[in-house]
């Protein structure tokens, strides 16, 4: 019939694993907003330098991924996986941040930062550029693709509000970074007054496996990232 074409190999894959995600883990949903000022205003004065420097723009991803893993090491129960079938769970003590890569809408693959908790940012910006652009090439081996603890799927380039993400199985969890704009908020000066002033707002959506933790562990962990992508000194991550 019209319009009828086979599913290529890579979207079976993908359907078959979005399929068994939700069917086997307890997929719960929840979104925090972060003033995200205080990264644009480092990112804004070193973007030029870290393109000439790199050849390519530095962009919240990094920023994101180097917030997630101090969460990430304050409760490590989110970088887990479960053995239902021993009862059991694993607490890696590795931190290996799988990163969602668009192939151009042909499917989605999930390289992973090995060791990232070992990188500052410039490094994990670098790590993140390389993966991404292997990935593309189809140049990654499939040890690029295993032993992810925790994934971030970043879809904040085409603009959108909030993601609910699928777990990316064998990980209890998975971050979503959505579009940062100036939107009017509420900010309260060092003496107390509240203004209202233009910053750069976003959404992070965090999906996490019900059966591995609850949502007192999912609120702290949000919060913990906001914090740290709020008031970290930035500038020292560059250096």
């Amino acid at each position: 019939p019209a319009g009828l074409e086979p599913l290529s190999r890579m979207r079976q894959v993908v359907a078959t694993n979005m399929v068994k995600s939700v069917q086997t883990s307890v997929n719960t949903f929840t979104a925090i907003e972060v003033d995200f000022e205080a990264v644009e205003r480092v990112r804004s004065a070193h973007k030029a330098a870290f393109k000439a420097a790199n050849g390519r723009s530095l962009t919240y991803l990094p920023f994101v991924v180097r917030a997630v893993l101090d969460a990430v090491k304050a409760l490590p129960i989110v970088n887990s996986s479960l053995l239902l079938e021993d009862k059991q769970r694993i607490i890696h003590p590795h931190f290996n941040i799988g990163i969602a890569v668009d192939l151009d809408g042909e499917g989605l693959v999930v390289p992973v930062i090995k060791g990232a908790d070992n990188l500052r940012l410039s490094g994990i910006a670098a790590k993140v550029f390389e993966l991404a652009d292997g990935a593309r090439a189809g140049t990654l081996g499939i040890d690029d693709y295993s032993g992810s603890t925790f994934s971030i799927t970043n879809n904040g380039a085409h603009g959108s509000f909030v993601t609910s993400a699928i777990i990316n199985l064998p990980n209890t969890a998975i971050l979503s970074t959505d579009g940062v704009s100036k939107r009017p908020t509420v900010v309260t000066s060092s003496s107390g007054d509240d203004f209202i002033a233009i910053h750069h707002l976003g959404m992070l959506g965090f999906t996490w496996d019900h059966r591995a933790f609850d949502g007192a562990i999912a609120g702290q962990f949000l919060a913990r990232v906001r914090d740290n992508l709020e008031t970290w000194a930035w500038e020292q991550e560059l250096l």
